[in-house]
């Protein structure tokens, strides 16, 4: 879809609600290409999988991890070219619409500091009890793991019922992400965008105690 005929931040919630999320070819791409997985990646939140070495970095105090701090700062470190290709798929209108999707309180970050250095991160988008997980950075060793690890706290102690990761990657995998068919997910997704959750659930300019965090991210007991 072409800047001709642009897309509002009505009509991208009205997308993700559907299970339908927009990307972009390159950061030159004027336009979006609008995209559904027959296989969905997701994070069960009561089955996220903390590796050792991550729960020593939450454990840590090492960094300030806090929430809707610096939208900019953290889609701009996202939208940075990375990888051997040294591309990005964030472009102009997708950096002009989840803007405008976090001044109506439906885009949210977590961010991770160093002093006042943001040093990793993510953004993604709510709506309901379900989180969008739309792209995360580091600058530091594992900052976008710390990041991660407190977005699912921070959604478990909410009232979070779907965190969507589009797709699973093997940096994913080993958080607990699988794949769902979409007709599972269209039904996981009906039912978590119409509950109630709260992404305020803790402070947002605090980071929050370390016995809290670690609380929120143990795994819940499979009934037999």
């Amino acid at each position: 879809m072409s800047e001709d005929f642009p897309v509002t931040p009505e009509i991208l919630l009205r997308a993700y609600a559907a299970g339908i999320f927009p990307m972009a070819e390159s950061a030159e791409d004027p336009g979006l290409h609008w995209i559904e997985p027959k296989l969905r990646g997701i994070v069960p939140l009561d089955g996220f999988h903390l590796p050792r070495r991550l729960a020593r970095l939450v454990s840590s105090h090492d960094y300030e991890v806090v929430a809707d701090r610096d939208f900019e700062g953290v889609i701009t470190a996202c939208a940075a070219p990375r990888g051997p290709e040294r591309e990005t798929w964030i472009n102009a209108p997708i950096r002009r619409l989840y803007g405008a999707l976090f001044e109506k309180g439906f885009c949210h970050t977590i961010e991770v500091r160093k002093g006042c250095e943001l040093v990793g991160g993510l953004y993604g988008v709510a709506i309901g009890a379900a989180f969008f997980g739309e792209s995360m950075f580091h600058r530091e060793t594992d900052c976008s793991k710390l990041a991660l690890a407190h977005l699912v706290a921070r959604l478990r102690a909410g009232g979070y019922r779907l965190l969507d990761t589009q797709f699973v990657t093997d940096h994913l995998r080993q958080f607990g992400a699988i794949e769902i068919p979409r007709l599972r997910y269209r039904e996981m997704l009906e039912r978590a965008i119409h509950q109630p959750a709260d992404f305020a659930v803790w402070p947002k300019d605090v980071t929050p105690p370390v016995e809290t965090v670690l609380k929120w991210l143990e795994p819940v007991p499979q009934r037999p």
